[in-house]
């Protein structure tokens, strides 16, 4: 608790949020990591979180998401990367099989974590996939959530 606490006062002093609107709909966020404070038990992969949740407060996802009613029009999907300084990761949208959006990031240090969003409509049920894409078509990691109407 008391790293958490630490690692969220040294990344409000490192704090540095971009924001872009890339195309309607979309938007994308991302936040350099803390260089000093890095998580002592982080995972050696390139991707340690790929998540959908519903808000980003403190740089973190506020929850997970893999299910969402039609009575919601937005959803954000959340990476935390390592290792991956100055690359280009895009944020690759996709349902029913088509590409809906790419948002590409930057990474501009070992840590960083980024976010995108997508605004829904009603129309769009079923399946959608987020995936987080190197610059070479590697995808890295990938997550899907299910967007149904409630009766």
């Amino acid at each position: 608790m008391a790293q958490t606490a630490r690692f969220l006062l040294g990344g409000l002093l490192a704090l540095a949020l971009l924001i872009a609107l890339p195309a309607a709909g979309q938007v994308a966020g991302e936040v350099e990591g803390d260089a000093e404070n890095p998580i002592a038990d982080a995972q050696p992969s390139e991707v340690a979180l790929a998540s959908f949740t519903t808000a980003v407060e403190g740089r973190e996802p506020v929850d997970a998401v893999s299910f969402l009613s039609t009575d919601q029009t937005q959803i954000i999907f959340f990476s935390d990367l390592r290792d991956l300084a100055s690359q280009t990761v895009t944020h690759r949208w996709e349902y029913n099989g088509q590409v809906m959006a790419e948002i590409p990031f930057e990474v501009k240090g070992d840590r960083w974590r980024v976010w995108s969003s997508k605004q829904l409509r009603p129309i769009w049920l079923g399946q959608w996939t987020a995936s987080v894409v190197k610059a070479d078509g590697e995808v890295i990691a990938s997550e899907s959530f299910t967007y149904q109407k409630i009766e």
